[in-house]
């Protein structure tokens, strides 16, 4: 009973973190307002502040104007946010920090990528019998690899552009938005439902191997023998 309920919970956290990791994919320009990081611009007014929003598949400028309306790239895998940023508010990059973000912008083609096997491993997890179990924590555990490598990526690539924007005096500020917290959350959920549903896997086999000892060790369910008779209480066939 403990096993199922462990099962159930380990299940559930599967399928968090892949609406988590669903969250971040879907991030700027598919919805506007949701990103990876944004950076409050200098620009603003009291009717407005315009946000720069970086996401998974491009970026848009919220409140480019007084209607209040946006600017969004169309959907891309990469892009360039120094070069943006360059553009938009003079920051100052090495050609360095400029390859090597616009690089790490192309591994974030992991997120649906993570987020699609997390899934898979979700369905498998549903079974929850024993090869359903082992196969959801194999899946589980490529997912966490997969979301733990764009997740580092990600931070590298924005922590890049937060701190040149940050230190460049124009007086814009950068900040991580719901996106990569939703991809920490996303690697933390998977982590520990990989475990949960790997440990009740290992339960459920140690479980089924006990049982068939009980059955097989003495030939008869729950190990119980009729009794033996003396060869003088035996009734002769003749």
């Amino acid at each position: 009973m403990a096993t199922g309920f462990l099962h159930h919970i380990g299940t559930f956290l599967l399928f968090a973190s892949s609406i988590l990791l669903l969250i971040t994919t879907i991030s700027a320009p598919v919805i506007n307002d949701i990103a990876i990081m944004k950076v409050k611009l200098t620009n603003g007014t009291d009717s407005h502040n315009s946000v720069v929003s970086f996401g998974t598949f491009g970026y848009c400028v919220l409140d480019v104007d007084s209607n209040g309306n946006d600017y969004c790239t169309k959907k891309q895998i990469g892009y360039n946010p120094a070069s943006i940023m360059s553009q938009i508010e003079s920051t100052h990059f090495s050609t360095a920090s400029e390859d090597t973000t616009k690089a790490l912008t192309r591994v974030m083609i992991l997120h649906p990528v993570a987020c699609g096997v997390m899934f898979i491993a979700f369905l498998l997890a549903l079974g929850a019998g024993l090869i359903g179990s082992f196969l959801a924590a194999l899946v589980s555990s490529i997912a966490f690899i997969t979301a733990l490598v764009a997740m580092a990526c990600d931070f590298a690539l924005f922590a890049i552009i937060k701190n040149h924007v940050n230190g460049d005096g124009s007086g814009s500020h950068a900040y991580f938005s719901v996106g990569i917290w939703c991809i920490l959350a996303a690697m933390i959920a998977g982590f520990l439902g990989a475990v949960v549903v790997f440990v009740t896997c290992l339960s459920k086999r140690m479980h089924k191997k006990k049982t068939r000892s009980a059955i097989g060790e003495k030939g008869y369910v729950g190990g119980v023998r009729p009794a033996q008779r003396h060869f003088w209480q035996r009734r002769s066939r003749y």
